[in-house]
Formats: structure tokens, C-alpha cells, sequence
């Protein structure tokens, strides 16, 4: 089946926008340029910014959100500016946004739902047009009553219904409610089928490969590194959520050694909560990995903003995780004693979080290497990064075989020296020794072979687990 192809050009209208932010003193974002990332947003979006406006406040105005004074001012820029839009980088209610249209005529929409209109361009694969739509109506259901509050009852003639009348003066907003809450339930349906499809995909390959999973903000560098390492083709623009869709490619490591390496879709500071739970389909490339490589552009003002929102993310999918095997383990306890003296019975369930990686993308575009040190302090392993392709016959860009480096050792594991003796019969078993393992010597005995080895404690543990084979 062809893969879908990205969109890279979304050819929509152009709209003059007005930027709005009421900063609390529990929000999050960068003195330095405030609207930074919401303008990046907008203009991904299809909008033109034309005017920026910001407000500090201890609490928000219960019916605007920004204060009255603001307010008017904020009329006052839109019609000398001529702006169609208002996009607040906040999550703004329905009566909120209803009262400042009414002040400023002009239309409202708030940060989440600016994140739902770019997911829904970008979206071209089944999987994420489903979780972008489910996204969107959950995000629309509780706000109807305000979008059809200029309708009344229909009645019939006379304006009283009485006995019977019931039916066909129903109120639109009831009938749409009725309708979004079935659309939910197929999506929600079709979703968990494909996410359980994803879980036993991922869960299959981990048993084969080692696997290496690219996370970090939007627009920190992942399809680049991607596309450096495996030449997988993934599509990488300079712009916030250039791509959806999650990648998957074999990462030759040299000496036999291989993993499987995916690139995932980048996280963003107060990503609306139902877009990650319509995502944990796709992002479940990240929790089962055995390896998380977290790319951040250290050369980005905002670096450790984004820094912090990515861990918590994966902090709080690594807990769903968790929580999802918990439940998997009370089935499995449940039904152990059925399958003891089967041999095919299916090994216990349990979550184990992936080791975190932390690479300093950009730093070949840092000044000097103050930033890099403050980093270095902070995160010790961390490991300073180019992830551009070098040139041909030139030395491999900064990192990149540090990088390599870090996943061979983590495929491997600690090296000890240890006799094994096999069957000839496990051909593939010793193919797969030799090629993995150092082989210091070798003896053929009735039918086994004995081999002495230094080998890797991950592949010993998977020779071990073969019970033809000794080891001592």
C-alpha cells in the first residue's frame, strides 16, 4: 500500500490576525519574545500577524478573560489595523469568546482551538484524521449551547406545544448534541481499535529489535536527525508541526548491530489534553521504546521551556502507560491459573520506562559554548549535536557518533566473558552470536558447539532464555 504523501503547502486564505496574551502568574513563556510562539503558530496556521497586544493580570476578568481597558484597545488596534481575527494564546470559555467578539466584531478563536486547525490541515493518514476530528468535537461539545444561542424552540402554530408536539420543536442544539456525542462514540471506537492495533505492532517489534524512539518539541530538528540516520524520506520544514505522521526505520549501527528507530510528532506547551489522548496511538512509539533520544534546539531562547514541557508530557504518558498495564496485569492474574501448563502462555505484563537521552540540537549555532556547559551541568550526559548531514568524505557531523556510540552500548549492555554451548540445530542462534558477539574460541562436540565469548549482557539475556542452551 503507498504510503500517504505529507502536505507541505496548505494554500488557504490569508487572514490579518491581532495577538493576544494575558499573562497570570502561573503562565508559562518567554520574556524575551512573549508572543513568539503563538505568532509561529498563527502564521503555520495561515494568518497574517499584523498586531500583538499583552496583559498582565492576578486573575482573569470572569466575562472577557482581558480587562476592559485592554479590551478597548484591543478594538481600537483591529480597526486601524484592519484585522479579521483575534487569537488569544489562552484558553478562553465559550461566553468569553462570545462577549469579546461582541466588543471588538471580529472573530475570536483561543490557542486551542488554533492547534485543532493546524492538526486538521496536516492530518493525511487514517489514525491521525480520526484523533484530530475526535480532538475537535471534544473540544466543540461543551461549547454548543453557546453557538446556537440566537435559536429558539419551534413549536407549532399558536406557539404553545402541547402533548405531541414535543418531537418536531426540538431544540437544534439538542439534536446537534445527540449527533456530535455519536460521531464521539464511533471515533472513540475506531480509535481504540486502531491504538490496540499499534500497541500489539510495537509490542512485536520490540521483541525482534531494539528500538529507538526521536521525541522532543515541534520543530526541534527530529525529521532532520530522522532522515540523517536512516535516510527515511521524512518530510522537515522549519515551521511548528511540519508533520503527523510516525515514522518508523531500521538504524544500521555497524558489527551486525541494527535497531529500529521512529520519529514521532512533536509536543508544544499546553497542547490541548484531548489532542494527547487522541494521539496515544501515535505516541506510542515513544512509551514502548527501549531507548528515548530527546532532541532539543539549545540555539532557541526558549530552550528550557520547552525542555521541561516535553518531560512533563512523557511523564504524564509514561503514567497512562503505566496505568494501562496495570489493568492488563489484574487480567493476566485472573486467568494465570488456566494457563499455567500452557506452553505457549503468554509472559507477565509490565511497564518499563525508557531510558531518556538528551541531545543539544543546534548547538554548531551557538555563540560559544557557555549554554552548552550550563546544559552539560545540568543534564551530564547530555550530548552536543548537529543533526544536518555532513558531506561526503568529510568527518561526521558534531554528535552523531557520540550518538551512535550511546545506542550500541545500550544494545549491548555490560560485556562479560562466558562459555556457551549450543546446539548445531540453532543455526540462527549462533549466526546471530557471531555476528553480535566477540567469538574467542570455538569447539565442536557431538552435535554442540562451544563457544567462548565476550558478549553483551542484552543478547546474553536472549541466548539464556533459549533452554537448549548452557551457559557457564
Amino acid at each position: 500500500m503507498p504510503q500517504p504523501k505529507e502536505r507541505q503547502d496548505i494554500n488557504i486564505r490569508r487572514e490579518q490576525a491581532v495577538l493576544v496574551a494575558v499573562h497570570l502568574p502561573d503562565s508559562v513563556f518567554d520574556e524575551r519574545d512573549p508572543l513568539g510562539e503563538l505568532r509561529a503558530l498563527a502564521e503555520t496556521g495561515g494568518s497574517s500577524v499584523v498586531g500583538e497586544l499583552t496583559q498582565n493580570r492576578d486573575r482573569p476578568e470572569a466575562g472577557t478573560f482581558i480587562g476592559r481597558g485592554k479590551l478597548d484597545e484591543l478594538k481600537a488596534m483591529c480597526d486601524e489595523l484592519k484585522a479579521g481575527v483575534v487569537i488569544f494564546d489562552n484558553l478562553l470559555s465559550p461566553k468569553q469568546i462570545a462577549s469579546i467578539e461582541k466588543v471588538v466584531e471580529r472573530k475570536v478563536i483561543d490557542r486551542c482551538e488554533l492547534i485543532l486547525d493546524i492538526f486538521a490541515q496536516r492530518a493525511m493518514t487514517r489514525q491521525s484524521k480520526v484523533a484530530v476530528e475526535l480532538a475537535q468535537l471534544e473540544y466543540t461539545y461543551p461549547r454548543l449551547r453557546a453557538m446556537w444561542s440566537h435559536l429558539e424552540r419551534i413549536v407549532g402554530v399558536g406557539g404553545i406545544g402541547g402533548v405531541g408536539t414535543r418531537g418536531p420543536g426540538e431544540q437544534q442544539l439538542e439534536i446537534d448534541r445527540r449527533l456530535v456525542q455519536r460521531r464521539k462514540t464511533m471515533l472513540k471506537r475506531e480509535l481504540e481499535e486502531i491504538h490496540a492495533r499499534k500497541e500489539r505492532e510495537v509490542s512485536e517489534r520490540n521483541t525482534d529489535f531494539f528500538t529507538v524512539g526521536l521525541v522532543g518539541y515541534t520543530n526541534a530538528g527530529k525529521s532532520t536527525l530522522f532522515n540523517t540516520l536512516t535516510e527515511g524520506g521524512a518530510y522537515a520544514d522549519d515551521k511548528v508541526f511540519a508533520t503527523l505522521m510516525s515514522r518508523t526505520r531500521k538504524l544500521d549501527l555497524g558489527g551486525g548491530l541494527d535497531a529500529m528507530l521512529s520519529d514521532t510528532v512533536g509536543f508544544i506547551r499546553d497542547l490541548p489534553h484531548n489532542l494527547v489522548a487522541s494521539f496515544k496511538a501515535t505516541l506510542e512509539e515513544a512509551t514502548r521504546a527501549d531507548l528515548l533520544i530527546i532532541v532539543l534546539d539549545v540555539s532557541d531562547p526558549a530552550a528550557e521551556i520547552h525542555y521541561e514541557t516535553v518531560n512533563r508530557t512523557l511523564d504524564e504518558l509514561f503514567a497512562d502507560a503505566e496505568d494501562r498495564d496495570d489493568a492488563r496485569l489484574e487480567t493476566w492474574d485472573k486467568a494465570r491459573y488456566a494457563h499455567m501448563h500452557s506452553k505457549k502462555r503468554k509472559a507477565k505484563p509490565g511497564f518499563k520506562e525508557p531510558e531518556r537521552v538528551l541531545l543539544l540540537n543546534k548547538a554548531d549555532r551557538l555563540r560559544d559554548n557557555a549554554a552548552l556547559l550550563v546544559w552539560q551541568q545540568r543534564v551530564p550526559d547530555a550530548v552536543p549535536f548537529c543533526a544536518l548531514p555532513g558531506e561526503e568524505g568529510d568527518p561526521a557531523p558534531l554528535g552523531q557518533e557520540a550518538l551512535l556510540e550511546r545506542i550500541r552500548r545500550e544494545i549491548v549492555g555490560d560485556v562479560r566473558e562466558v562459555v556457551l554451548e549450543i546446539p548445531m540445530r540453532e543455526g540462527k542462534l549462533i549466526d546471530l552470536i557471531e555476528k553480535q558477539a566477540e567469538v574467542l574460541d570455538r569447539a565442536w562436540e557431538d552435535g554442540i558447539v562451544r563457544l567462548t565469548t565476550r558478549i553483551g549482557g542484552r543478547l546474553l539475556e536472549q541466548v539464556a532464555s533459549n533452554k537448549s542452551v548452557r551457559v557457564t
